[in-house]
């Protein structure tokens, strides 16, 4: 069993790694490897809607942060952890350009693994940009791993997160919850649920 964590905050040792850490510590604890990947500082291409993944089974651009972690889905995990800071109530820019990409051109390889979000934010915007990294996991069929309160955590300066009592337990609690989810699914006989084909509707005919 192994989980994937993205940490998509520019600075690789910064407060969004450390809380992405305490996941993978306590996933790690559970019996679950774990890898952690960073976006680093380098421009993320966004989608330019090419259609192209939907030929090649991968994205036409390859930067780096892409490629490994396609290497890694198609390697096999059981469950994906995203992180990100929280920049104007959001998520990283560069984090979603690359989200965007790595769900619409790897969504099937995906989907019914679970997955979780975790955001770090000096003092606001930390549910809108939760919210928004959940999109990701609500559209691919993906079950959402939950805690005990929403996954952030507060910090400004390096290591600040630490003090963060409550916020690094949730983290805890997080890879707990997470690794009960993956090996109840693990073990689960009936296999996927049947889907049925997709309907597409549109507002403007």
């Amino acid at each position: 069993m192994k989980v994937l964590l993205i940490n998509g905050s520019p600075r690789e040792k910064g407060n969004t790694f450390l809380a992405l850490s305490e996941v993978a510590k306590t996933l790690n604890a559970e019996g679950v490897d774990t890898e952690i990947i960073n976006i680093g500082k380098k421009a993320v291409p966004g989608c330019i809607a090419c259609g192209m993944c939907g030929r090649q089974g991968k994205c036409t651009f390859n930067d780096d942060p892409y490629y490994r972690i396609l290497r890694a889905v198609k390697d096999g995990i059981d469950g994906l952890v995203v992180g990100s800071p929280v920049y104007y109530g959001g998520p990283n820019g560069s984090l979603c350009a690359l989200l965007d990409r790595v769900f619409y051109s790897l969504g099937p390889l995906l989907q019914y693994k679970p997955g979780a979000s975790v955001v770090v934010c000096r003092r606001g915007g930390a549910s809108a940009a939760f919210d928004r990294l959940n999109k990701y996991f609500t559209i691919t069929n993906m079950p959402v791993v939950s805690s005990q309160y929403w996954n952030m955590v507060y910090g400004q300066t390096p290591g600040q997160v630490a003090f963060d009592e409550e916020g690094m337990q949730t983290m805890r609690t997080l890879g707990r919850n997470m690794a009960w989810m993956i090996k109840k699914l693990n073990v689960a006989e009936d296999g996927h649920p049947q889907r049925e084909q997709p309907t597409w509707t549109n507002f403007i005919k």
